[in-house]
């Protein structure tokens, strides 16, 4: 879920040091059960600095101590054995290249911690741990695919997409080959694939991902080498039977799913990409109840983790079909549901500019996310489009981070808190006012941008390096759409003050429906809408409606 009106900052995860004693346990009986040693090289520049480097010594300093399995080597960029793998660049580590080609430009911290936890368990099981489907794909790649993957250690989209790569190799290592490019590692290397978002993929030189995908359609792309927007499973994909099924892991769905389960009933999550939503890439949350300030990705983990003690959570599964009926039948990019109940709490989206320019550039300059691509353009020029809480609030994370960044508002005052303005004025960031983007100028990455002063017509361009927009959302209602649920004037989910739609059975929560734009107004309707769901399963109000 997106919020006008919650966010400024950064932050991580915390572990309670009882919880990390016994993770630390845990991992170190699942290293002990790995068939493989994982061996690790790492080719380093003893002439300069490499604080990369030095991230990989500590990193992998920490995982050895848990385990034997792990074999650590390190070179000289100018060792012969750098020639032997054909490294290009410092900071690179090989992973387990006895058995694939897999390779990190780069220091595995941060959100990308979690990519390389994972890749070592999945070349030390010499397993990929595919979905039937996914790996029946990528079984069938004849011929060889060279993979880039971009990432950004503060992005929480990247590790999807990077283990997915990670599987493919590990699934077809003959065929596949894996490069992870952190951006701030690399940026040169970014600039020449005009990689200006994480994460973004690409095969054999060629685009075939903007964003994080379910391993589905990740393999398909990869198969076709282009992106593919829709996977239909096989028919026969695994059935799961429940009372609700709750579509979107935002605030909204996370909260329905506690509030169902504990009230007895059978319920699921699906979500497609990172749980959270939006919520997951917000630097700092400052007035949710109970927390002064907390990291947007912190309060996730916090929500996911007290969500998964009482329900089931399908990450990175695509709904491509809605069949409304009783029961309700559901097909998503790996199985079937029947549900007696169906709640949507898609949330919104990030609003488009609509400037000439926007579409051709996006990920190339264009962005609508700071946390993700702020660290790309450090000690570069950016405009920040929009003059909200959301707007303010990335503007001074990207000024926090070593970004030259400047404010670009189409009115003559912001919507923005007082506390927030106030941030904007002491930080000496400037604001052109009743200025709006006319155009994104730039061949292959952004260049410059056509500005219109409002009130006197004036046109103005001005140089810079990325264009980070934040001018509201719109509601994520394909779904409701295509099976006939009915959206209001301004193009949300209709609903009759309990959140039911006009399709009996199928309910709504969340910024999907407008309103307020809050974490926690949205974390309270999906606490509503599965207190209405019980009480009409106990008794259906449809059937009320049939008998009159």
């Amino acid at each position: 879920m997106t919020n006008e009106n919650d966010y400024s900052g950064s932050g991580g995860s915390q572990i309670e040091p009882q919880d990390q004693e016994a993770f630390l346990e845990y991992l170190k009986n699942a290293f002990a059960r790995l068939p493989r040693d994982i061996s690790l090289i790492l080719f380093s520049s003893s002439g300069q600095e490499d604080i990369f480097s030095d991230a990989n010594r500590r990193v992998i300093r920490a995982f050895r101590e848990l385990t034997d399995k792990i074999v650590f080597r390190e070179y000289d960029i100018d060792h012969k054995e750098a020639r032997k793998y054909q490294i290009d660049f410092p900071s690179t580590l090989l992973i387990a290249p006895d058995h694939y080609n897999i390779r990190w430009i780069g220091s595995p911290v941060g959100e990308e911690g979690r990519t390389f936890l994972e890749t070592l368990f999945l070349v030390g099981m010499g397993k990929s741990d595919l979905s039937p489907q996914a790996a029946k794909i990528i079984q069938n790649i004849d011929t060889p695919r060279d993979i880039k993957v971009f990432v950004s250690p503060s992005c929480p989209y990247c590790p999807q997409q990077a283990v997915n790569a990670v599987k493919a190799v590990v699934e077809n290592p003959g065929m596949i080959s894996l490069e992870i490019i952190d951006i701030q590692c690399s940026p040169e290397l970014a600039d020449q694939y005009a990689a200006h978002s994480v994460p973004q993929t690409f095969a054999n030189d060629m685009l075939i991902a903007m964003g994080a995908q379910p391993e589905e359609l990740f393999a398909s792309s990869l198969d076709k080498l282009e992106q593919q927007t829709v996977f239909i499973p096989d028919s026969d994909a695994e059935l799961v039977n429940l009372d609700v099924l709750i579509i979107g892991g935002g605030p909204a769905g996370l909260t329905a799913g506690i509030y169902a389960a504990r009230s007895g009933l059978n319920t699921a999550i699906v979500e497609r990409a990172s749980l959270g939503g939006q919520v997951a890439t917000t630097p700092i949350v400052e007035n949710y109840p109970g927390f002064t300030s907390v990291g947007g990705k912190t309060l996730v983990d916090i929500m996911v983790s007290h969500a998964l003690e009482y329900v089931q959570i399908f990450q990175g599964e695509e709904v491509v079909e809605i069949e409304p009926g009783f029961p309700i039948k559901v097909t998503t990019t790996r199985r079937r549901f029947e549900t007696n109940t169906l709640l949507l709490a898609t949330g919104a989206k990030h609003k488009p500019l609509g400037a000439v320019g926007e579409n051709r550039l996006a990920g190339r300059g264009v962005s609508y996310c700071s946390t993700c691509d702020g660290p790309l353009f450090r000690r570069k020029k950016v405009i920040m489009v929009g003059g909200g809480n959301s707007a303010v609030t990335e503007a001074l994370h990207l000024h926090n981070i070593g970004v030259e960044v400047t404010l670009v508002h189409r009115r003559d005052t912001l919507r923005a808190q007082e506390f927030l303005s106030r941030q904007l004025e002491e930080n000496s960031i400037p604001v052109l006012w009743n200025t709006e983007v006319k155009e994104i100028l730039g061949k292959e990455r952004v260049e410059a941008v056509k500005l219109i002063n409002n009130k006197t017509g004036e046109i103005t361009v001005m140089e810079t390096n990325g264009v980070f927009i934040a001018i509201g959302y719109e509601p994520s209602v394909e779904l409701a759409k295509k099976i006939g649920i009915e959206l209001n004037d301004e193009g949300y989910i209709r609903q009759d003050g309990r959140h039911r739609t006009n399709i009996p059975g199928i309910y709504s929560a969340g910024d999907v429906e407008g309103g307020y734009k809050q974490i926690v107004t949205a974390a309270g309707q999906g606490s509503e809408a599965a207190i209405v769901i019980f009480e009409d399963l106990i008794n259906p109000y449809w059937k009320k409606q049939k008998a009159v």
